[in-house]
């Protein structure tokens, strides 16, 4: 049974940074693309950046390049997401998705397995 269980989510001033993890169990980590989503109240979920299964390669939404990272371990089976100079306009449900295609990619389709969320709340 696959699992993928985010953390790290919280209250944070405009300006502040949080650093958000998934951990997966139930899959063969590396053999999949990893994302992070994000979906605020009234608005669907949107692609916030994804990972290649080494890790070698990142891809990230025009919103968040110059602030956000993503990055992998595939030795524990986790992916990470740290956000830097948050804005209120962050405010989401941030969730980890796994995608068996071997590029992955932003439509929310192409991914297999989903996590619960983690709230993120940035305070202006």
């Amino acid at each position: 049974q696959v699992q993928l269980v985010e953390s790290g989510g919280g209250l944070v001033q405009a300006g502040g940074s949080l650093r958000l993890s998934c951990a997966a169990s139930g899959l063969t980590f590396s053999s999949y693309i990893m994302g992070w989503f994000r979906q605020a109240p009234g608005k669907e979920r949107e692609f916030v950046a994804r990972i290649s299964r080494s890790g070698g390669a990142t891809w990230l939404a025009d919103s968040v390049k110059g602030r956000f990272t993503i990055s992998r371990a595939n030795a524990k089976n986790t992916v990470s997401l740290q956000m830097n100079t948050l804005k209120p306009e962050d405010t989401a449900v941030y969730s980890c998705a796994a995608s068996g295609d071997p590029l992955g990619g932003r439509d929310t389709r192409l991914y297999d397995y989903w996590g619960q969320g983690t709230q993120v709340t940035v305070s202006s």
